[in-house]
């Protein structure tokens, strides 16, 4: 199975005529298409979480389908709002709001906020004062579950994320005469690809967020899910059925009278818009396991070593030659850096190229690209089937003091 459409493929042997160092390229033709249908539905509001991939050119593509922006640091910020988005479809979330950031944030004109701690209360409180202004309030909260088969990932796991029901009953709300706590957050788990379980998820969810609620007086007009809808990363696990989500949110709606539900999307929304070209440096045999030598490596592509999970990968030239596993390996001076062991014509070589696809989300800026001193990749974008440079390969000697 090839990842790439055949569209897609013609523009990757076009640019590899142009380089002999990894780039990246984001369909935005693709994005459109997918985030389209995402967007046109009455229960829940989506934001995209820009950790997910802050270039420029994707957060025009998802503004301009109607998404609003989840933004976790001054530099994301920056980011959306040097785009023309407004503040006002700005949601700050993260786990180190610290007072200077909130200052900052309000003075771009932020008003929404996902509150981590009693702390972050007291310092969104003092700002709004400081600047005579009322801020929204959602308090991030962290569940945990006696049934295994309701544990979202870390849900029984200490993590800086928000507070235990427990913890944030404590909070007297009439002491923060400045903020509007409009809700609850919750967001414990990631990559879910299976539309039964996150529906499971978040029906367990529902009555101790109520509970909640009642007992520190807030009325729930929000109710943020978070995110963790997930991608296949391979050719044997299944994709969401959105619409499947959206039945199931519609019933959590429903019984819970919230006027709204959020959610915010990041790997969802834009990892399958995105693809990796990576040079083979060469093929070598080791221990009686066939071995790859690439480019680029974790400076570039993260993930495979932080989830043990590998991005798929496929040969971009035409070849006959029986597949057979492969240990991909990048360039840099430690065994992590290593994309995984995929199945590969045998005949891959040196001066070959691979493609890694699913790179949409959580690439190149999840990535140690300083590590080493090699180029930065370029990234490009396909848009209404025109190819842009978003951004040129650079040198180690752009960054370097």
């Amino acid at each position: 199975m090839s990842w790439l459409s055949t569209s897609q493929r013609a523009v990757a042997e076009t640019l590899i005529q142009q380089h002999d160092t990894p780039f990246f390229c984001y369909d935005l033709d693709k994005l459109s298409a997918h985030v389209t249908p995402l967007i046109d539905q009455q229960v829940v509001k989506l934001w995209y979480a820009v950790k997910a991939n802050p270039l420029s050119h994707i957060i025009k593509t998802l503004d301009h389908a109607g998404f609003n922006f989840d933004v976790a640091s001054s530099g994301e910020l920056d980011q959306v709002l040097s785009q023309g988005i407004a503040p006002e479809r700005v949601l700050n979330t993260g786990p180190a709001k610290s007072l200077k950031q909130i200052r900052h944030f309000a003075r771009q004109g932020v008003r929404i906020f996902v509150a981590e701690s009693h702390n972050q209360v007291r310092w969104l409180n003092q700002v709004a004062a400081e600047f005579d202004l009322q801020f929204e309030v959602l308090l991030r909260v962290q569940l945990r579950f006696d049934k295994a088969e309701h544990n979202p990932l870390g849900g029984n796991t200490l993590t800086p994320f928000g507070l235990g029901a427990a913890q944030w009953q404590a909070l007297t709300l009439n002491d923060y005469t400045q903020l509007d706590f409009i809700g609850l957050h919750i967001f414990q788990w990631g990559n879910m690809l299976s539309s039964d379980t996150l529906a499971e998820l978040w029906q367990a969810m529902v009555a101790p967020l109520v509970q909640l609620s009642e007992a520190l007086g807030i009325t729930l007009k929000v109710l943020d899910l978070g995110g963790g809808l997930g991608i296949p990363y391979d050719t044997q696990s299944p994709s969401l059925h959105w619409q499947k989500l959206i039945d199931t949110l519609a019933t959590i709606k429903a019984a819970t009278q919230v006027e709204e539900l959020w959610m915010e999307l990041g790997r969802y929304a834009v990892g399958e818009c995105g693809f990796y070209l990576n040079p083979v440096v060469e093929q070598k045999q080791n221990y009686d396991e066939q071995q790859l030598i690439v480019s680029g490596g974790v400076n570039h592509l993260l993930r495979p070593a932080v989830t043990g999970q590998a991005f798929p990968a496929e040969l971009l030239r035409s070849s006959t030659a029986e597949c057979i596993d492969f240990h991909i390996h990048g360039p840099l001076c430690t065994a992590l850096d290593k994309l995984g062991t995929l199945p590969l014509p045998n005949d891959c070589a040196e001066g070959d190229w691979l493609v890694f696809s699913q790179c949409g989300a959580y690439g190149y800026t999840e990535s140690m690209p300083f590590f080493l001193c090699h180029e930065l990749p370029a990234e490009y974008v396909i848009s209404d089937g025109d190819v842009i440079c978003a951004r040129p390969v650079e040198s180690a000697m752009s960054y370097l003091r």
